[in-house]
């Protein structure tokens, strides 16, 4: 082992008490040590920040890190700030006093990371600031925000490719969990970056359990989910908007949930609250839109839940990888139903974006679809979709655990088609299904419809099944959406092809009998049910009294895989306390006797 790498080592040991790099953790850092442009692409929880706070630690000067969230920059800080080691955040939370004795530090020698907000940095009083100052890197976090093909452009990012000008000289790392190629070479133009070396590590999480399943009663789903699954366990319950956020949430409390609502509409001091809740309490849902979740730390999510469908796999997945951050067994439940595409497309097409982005945006959509649709393993869908190929069934989704049973559903595709040609195909699935269904409402009467020869033809199957077969027509191109106004329905080239040809077409069936056997053993993930034993309740509570003096999440004093370690390790000195995950020499110092004397205490 080289000299570099041995001193690279030691600083991971000493500060953040881990003892090998994970991932490409290491060859992200080298890349940056010999001056190259980098861009890091690594899984949600995978430990992106040690790519930039490592290399911050050797390199001499400050790291500069572009970060999108106050409350982001502030948990980092105060993250760091454990570990021993001295961080700052510049942005609109602090006063003038408070901003000038920051920069103070800055000046004197003894800050290495400055966290700032993209909008900051390029105002003229900072950039004249750090031109003061001998910066060694810059760090810009969530760097898919800069791509337009990314799943959350933000237009805060545009300008950041003028870092380059004015500092020339200094490398660059850009950050993320998602980004598919066509992204990563984005990232790459927009922010100027010269030759960038490009570190992708695997999308896999395999402690995730993956469950799909369509829509009925979401409220009455979501409590039977949480009830089976994780009744006493914290999670977030993701909803496209703030009024669904705020009756979910109330719908939660009646039925005896610890739930806070979070969405931009919140005055600061309820979000903040709410944060603070999440992040200190140990059995609390947060009911929330996007606007909650960049950065999140928390380790222990037991479940992120989505009531409705997210606009791309890249959202889903960057949203789904807030569970299970500490490697431990954890679930991404989601329900959804035709009105959700039609829903998000036709948001789409309302805006004034450009046709380009409007296209890429479509096929997203639609790969979302797929990913609801297909009868195969999920994660083997999603992992595809990053580029990335799984040789085996990953036991661990629904469709592995019960395989799904797919049925000759061409004549009733053929009866759907039809009566969409027969109804002119301007009309909505509403409409269709009422047709078919034989409905005398008075939509149908006023329009002369209960006459046509396919009125009625489906009488036999429920609505929910129409619903279903109608959907996965959409996803597979039979049919389209014609006007998004309307929301009507029209018939595509393959219709003709499938018609002509009396091609078969095959089904999910909506319901799978309880008997079908998984495909493939499920994936054993470590849980911590199996070693939470009194002492490690005692370490729980002496960590959570700790935490609430200082006024810190629990999670910043010991993750719980560091408490697991303790019981299992049984420190007896210093030195091996020093083997527990996670505990560097300041941890040591700080909390290293009280542990000590607790683990020996349980154990004489």
């Amino acid at each position: 082992m080289n000299t570099r790498n041995q001193k690279l080592l030691e600083i991971l040991k000493e500060n953040f008490g881990y003892d090998q790099f994970r991932l490409e953790q290491e060859n992200a850092i080298n890349s940056i040590l010999d001056n190259h442009d980098t861009i890091c692409i690594m899984p949600t929880g995978g430990g992106k920040s040690v790519c930039y706070q490592v290399p911050a630690l050797y390199l001499e000067g400050i790291t500069l890190v572009i970060s999108p969230l106050i409350s982001l920059m502030q948990d980092q800080v105060m993250n760091l700030e454990e570990n021993g080691i001295n961080a700052v955040y510049l942005n609109s939370s602090l006063t003038y006093e408070e901003k000038d004795e920051a920069k103070k530090k800055i000046l004197s020698g003894e800050i290495k990371l400055v966290y700032v907000s993209p909008e900051g940095i390029l105002t003229g009083g900072l950039q004249n600031f750090f031109k003061k100052v001998k910066i060694s890197l810059i760090a810009i976090d969530e760097a898919h925000c800069v791509s337009q093909w990314g799943h959350e452009f933000r237009g805060d990012y545009i300008r950041l490719n003028e870092l380059k000008t004015l500092f020339p000289n200094v490398p660059t790392i850009a950050l993320t969990a998602t980004a598919d190629e066509k992204t990563r070479l984005d990232i790459a133009k927009q922010l100027n970056l010269k030759s960038p070396r490009i570190f992708v590590s695997s999308f896999d999480r395999p402690n995730i359990r993956y469950l799909i399943c369509q829509r009925s009663d979401e409220l009455k789903q979501l409590d039977q989910f949480i009830k089976k699954n994780h009744p006493e366990d914290t999670g977030i319950v993701y909803c496209l908007s703030r009024k669904k956020v705020e009756k979910v949430t109330e719908s939660l409390k009646k039925m005896g949930y610890p739930a806070v609502a979070y969405h931009a509409g919140l005055s600061s001091a309820v979000r903040t609250r709410g944060q603070k809740k999440f992040n200190r309490q140990d059995h609390v849902i947060v009911v929330a839109t996007i606007a909650f979740g960049m950065g999140i730390d928390r380790p222990d999510v037991r479940f992120v839940a989505h009531l409705d469908l997210p606009k791309s796999i890249e959202g889903y997945y960057q949203e789904t990888g807030r569970a299970g951050r500490d490697g431990k067994a954890a679930t991404a439940w989601m329900i959804y139903g035709l009105q959700d595409m039609v829903k998000l497309a036709q948001m789409l097409e309302t805006t004034d974006a450009i046709e380009s982005y409007k296209k890429v945006a479509r096929q997203k959509l639609d790969s979302m679809l797929a990913l609801c649709e297909t009868g195969q393993c999920r994660r083997k869908n999603l992992l595809n979709y990053f580029g990335e190929i799984l040789p085996d069934d990953c036991g661990n989704c629904d469709t592995c655990l019960t395989a799904p049973i797919m049925v000759d559903a061409t004549q009733d595709a053929q009866k759907l088609l039809s009566t969409i040609y027969r109804t002119n195909q301007i009309f909505g699935a509403g409409h269709i299904i009422d047709v078919l269904r034989g409905s005398l409402n008075q939509k149908i009467t006023g329009r002369g419809h209960e006459k046509l020869s396919v009125f009625g033809i489906g009488k036999d199957r429920p609505a929910e099944y129409w619903n279903s077969l109608l959907r996965q027509l959409l996803h597979l191109n039979y049919i389209e959406i014609k006007n998004w106004d309307y929301k009507s329905l029209g018939l595509t080239q393959k219709t003709v092809i499938f018609l002509k040809q009396q091609e078969k077409f095959f089904m999910k069936e909506q319901k799978v009998s309880s008997s079908t056997k998984s495909k493939k053993p499920t994936r054993k993930i470590e849980t911590s049910k199996n070693i939470e034993g009194p002492l490690f309740m005692a370490l729980k509570n002496l960590r959570t009294e700790l935490a609430t003096q200082k006024g810190l999440p629990p999670y910043m004093i010991f993750s719980d895989k560091a408490l697991h370690d303790m019981c299992q390790i049984l420190p007896r000195n210093n030195h091996e306390f020093l083997m527990v995950h996670g505990v560097g020499q300041n941890k040591l110092e700080n909390y290293g006797k009280k542990f000590l004397s607790l683990i020996t205490e349980h154990h004489r």
